[in-house]
């Protein structure tokens, strides 16, 4: 019996290594490897560390190339080492090495998915990081209760794959949950992984904070952005933003109570409010609020095609009934559905700690084919 099992692997493998080779070409390592090189080139030149803004953007650059490369160089090096064991295994007749090819070969199947998925990701934007901003709906505790649910969702996202995050602002709920927060995702496409959960998310449970454990609906938007550090198309004039400052609230050690670090910017042509409590200096709320205000224009440009700064308008994401993109049912059923794809799960639990993933390539594929609901 095992030896027809070692063959059958033997024939996944043989089928496997023309989808790695493809894989390469359409990722295009051999232009990142050139890319890469005559980075690194750069950074041996004198006075390379002068231009501290440019430096940043290739060590950047620099790091997403050789992330790139290392994760299909491993595609391969974990293909031939499969290949060999499915070989002595199968000279042996060796049940423990046929159960370690099935899982090794599972996980193999996973990340060449990964990586193919990545050959998806064509928009400008697609490579960089993401800055997520949650917002409860109407229904006070229940829904400030469900935006930060969300929030965990998706830091648990962010460390299952590998991902650093940061909180960028966080405002406790009056009972329980969150007013509002965001954070910064920074790994290679996590803005374009992440596009996709930009909306509204709908909850159905049985309330905790119910005395008479009703079922109720709850509504919290997430708002997806990429972080940019600098694009020439988006200008912000001194004279159009509103410094506030303030004293921060909530936890965060006693020095948040002493000192008004805590930084709100107000975009006057556009109405955005942004804020920053979590840093302990004022610079360092004020330069978190820039790069979400940098990111929330340049998703109004887009939704807008507009030309200039000057000419967007804010937009008031509705958060109710019948503009959500997903619905999380924990009471009657378990189930979590996509509106867009249709694509469903009845793990409610694994994907409240993180297991997107099928949500995020179900969107992706439909995107890249056409498939996609509007």
């Amino acid at each position: 019996m095992a030896l027809i099992e070692y063959d059958a692997y033997k024939q996944k493998l043989r089928e496997l290594r023309p989808e790695l080779e493809k894989l390469s070409e359409a990722l295009d390592i051999d232009a990142a490897r050139q890319e890469a090189a005559r980075l690194e080139d750069e950074t041996a030149q004198d006075g390379f560390w002068n231009d501290l803004v440019r430096s940043q953007q290739v060590q950047q650059r620099l790091k997403q190339l050789q992330s790139k490369i290392t994760r299909q160089e491993k595609l391969f090096s974990s293909w031939e080492d499969l290949t060999t064991l499915c070989e002595m295994g199968q000279e042996a007749d060796d049940e423990e090495l046929l159960e370690e090819l099935k899982t090794e070969f599972a996980a193999l199947e996973a990340r060449t998915e990964e990586m193919r998925l990545a050959t998806l990701l064509s928009g400008e934007y697609d490579n960089s990081n993401a800055i997520l901003q949650f917002h409860p709906g109407a229904g006070g505790t229940e829904a400030q209760d469900w935006a930060q649910m969300l929030y965990r969702m998706y830091t648990r996202w962010a460390e299952r794959h590998g991902f650093a995050w940061k909180t960028l602002n966080y405002e406790d709920g009056d009972e329980a949950g969150i007013k509002s927060a965001a954070i910064s995702i920074e790994g290679e496409n996590a803005y374009g992984l992440l596009k996709s959960e930009n909306g509204v998310h709908r909850l159905v449970r049985v309330s905790p904070f119910d005395a008479n454990a009703r079922r109720q609906t709850s509504f919290a938007a997430v708002e997806v952005m990429p972080e940019i550090e600098d694009d020439e198309s988006i200008e912000i004039r001194d004279e159009d933003i509103e410094m506030q400052v303030y004293r921060a609230s909530g936890a965060g050690g006693q020095h948040v109570n002493k000192t008004s670090s805590a930084v709100r910017l107000i975009h006057k042509p556009t109405g955005i409010v942004v804020a920053s409590q979590q840093e302990r200096s004022q610079f360092q709320n004020k330069d978190n609020c820039m790069k979400m205000l940098r990111a929330k224009l340049l998703e109004l440009k887009a939704q807008q095609h507009a030309e200039k700064i000057s000419d967007i308008k804010g937009v008031q994401m509705k958060i109710e009934w019948g503009s959500q993109i997903r619905s999380y049912v924990f009471m009657p059923y378990q189930q979590v559905k996509d509106t867009r794809t249709s694509y469903a799960v009845s793990g409610v639990d694994a994907v409240m700690d993180g297991d997107l993933d099928g949500f995020l390539n179900a969107y992706l594929t439909q995107l890249a084919t056409g498939e996609l609901k509007k």
